[in-house]
């Protein structure tokens, strides 16, 4: 299978250039349970996309810290995208921003979240029981963020919740997968940037993304989750 990955990260800072960019965290988490899978990845926030996405068995759309309702022109490009990956029926999974445009680009609505920062650990609960991710009651991941899906689009199903965010994820039939998390963070990332974001948030969300850090999240089940989605709509 081939998946392209459209890398939708703004972040140019010192701190991105220490670690790893998005295009490579994500080949990482699939290839830890596909390793025999092919990925592209295309830095489409500086308005590189792929020339045909048909050449492709899926598509995954990553975070970002830009807000996608500052409806820049590579965003308004990538919402045009979405929608025609979604006619054409190609499976297309999005993690935070991607979680957002897809929502967006379809007919839904997104907001700032007046519950205020996801950041750190989050607990979600799995609320729709879809055939590629197991029946556990709970999933953990790392989140960060502000904004939130407030609506959905025709046809979506909320398949994980959270404290704060009652959309935390959305399945439409077998062709769209999201999450409002980051299922590519490493524990390690996670740690440095809650450290980095330390003078910038106020001081109790980021007391409560050091204290959620002593679990871990489930990394390997969620992207064996979204292995088996891209092979369930293929």
């Amino acid at each position: 299978m081939h998946l392209a990955i459209l890398v939708t990260n703004t972040d140019e800072s010192d701190f991105a250039q220490r670690h790893p960019k998005d295009g490579e965290k994500f080949a990482r988490l699939i290839k830890n349970v596909r390793p025999h899978w092919r990925v592209s990845s295309f830095a489409v926030k500086d308005d590189c996309f792929p020339e045909d996405t048909s050449d492709f068995d899926g598509v995954m759309i990553t975070g970002s810290p830009a807000s996608i309702r500052e409806d820049k022109p590579w965003m308004q490009r990538l919402m045009q995208e979405i929608r025609f990956l979604h006619h054409a029926r190609t499976p297309l999974f999005g993690a935070c921003f991607g979680h957002q445009a897809i929502a967006l680009a379809l007919g839904g609505q997104v907001e700032e979240n007046a519950a205020g920062w996801g950041f750190g650990l989050i607990e979600m609960s799995v609320v729709d029981d879809v055939p590629w991710l197991d029946t556990q009651d709970t999933l953990l991941q790392y989140g960060a963020h502000i904004e939130h899906v407030t609506k959905l689009p025709e046809g979506a199903r909320v398949v994980f919740t959270s404290e704060h965010c009652p959309v935390a994820g959305f399945a439409i039939a077998d062709t769209v997968y999201t999450t409002q998390n980051h299922p590519e963070m490493t524990p390690d990332f996670v740690l440095d940037l809650v450290e980095e974001y330390s003078d910038l948030l106020p001081v109790e969300v980021v007391d409560q993304a050091h204290t959620s850090l002593t679990r871990k999240a489930e990394t390997a089940r969620f992207a064996e989750s979204i292995a088996r989605f891209f092979e369930a709509a293929t």
